[in-house]
């Protein structure tokens, strides 16, 4: 594994996470170091997703700490972490989350444009990162107008606009036929090789795991040895 500065760049410390009297989450402590690509494997009710939303700051633990850099991320108020995750995380989905109604360039660019940036330089990076992963030619396409794999690097490059410390993945290629699988998964460790960029990824796909440089196991809540 390459090695990258600023280490243990996310620190999750002792979360919890209930749902009523269902812990999904018991103390659950780990860390991921800059430049690193984990996965996180498990049955389905490990708490996989439940973890991976709270690390992305979408869900709050009842009980622990989010640390990022240093900075803990749970004492935010809501409008400071709305901020801080446009900047910092990006996301990518099953099944992509594009906005149906805009072409492929203006879904990669609301997150910049959100951030605040002007249109002009929200549509450079938009249209620097088509050519990075090879989609140029479908800048003015609408996701209806995509296929699976083209939309789900269309999401990978919406997650990169904004150049987040980490990008968090949830079965990013649970809805993709092998060619599509392997030329994603390909592409998470171009990303991190060409940029150092870092990921987290849920995967119930046992080929990904075991290309990744560390795999968290999780069962019941907890993360196993």
């Amino acid at each position: 594994m390459q090695c990258y500065k600023n280490r243990n760049m996310i620190e999750l410390d002792n979360i919890t996470r209930s749902f009523g009297s269902l812990q999904v989450l018991k103390g659950i402590s780990l860390k991921v170091d800059n430049g690193e690509v984990i996965s996180i494997t498990g049955p389905s009710g490990a708490g996989k997703t439940t973890l991976l939303q709270i690390m992305g700051s979408l869900d709050r633990p009842d009980g622990g700490r989010v640390l990022y850099d240093g900075q803990d991320i749970t004492r935010m108020g809501e409008k400071e972490l709305s901020a801080f995750r446009n900047k910092h995380i990006g996301f990518v989905f099953q099944f992509h989350q594009l906005l149906p109604e805009f072409t492929a360039l203006e879904n990669i660019m609301i997150p910049m444009l959100i951030a605040g940036n002007g249109m002009k330089q929200a549509s450079a990076r938009a249209k620097e990162l088509l050519e990075m992963l090879g989609l140029a030619d479908r800048a003015q396409h609408k996701p209806s107008e995509l296929s699976g794999g083209e939309k789900q690097r269309i999401a990978v490059a919406r997650a990169l606009a904004n150049q987040p410390d980490v990008i968090l993945a949830d079965e990013p290629s649970g809805s993709l036929d092998t060619k599509n699988k392997e030329e994603l998964h390909k592409l998470f460790f171009n990303l991190r090789d060409k940029l150092g960029q870092t990921f987290v990824i849920v995967t119930h796909d046992e080929s990904l795991a075991a290309m990744t440089d560390r795999t968290i196991h999780l069962l019941d809540g907890m993360v196993q040895p």
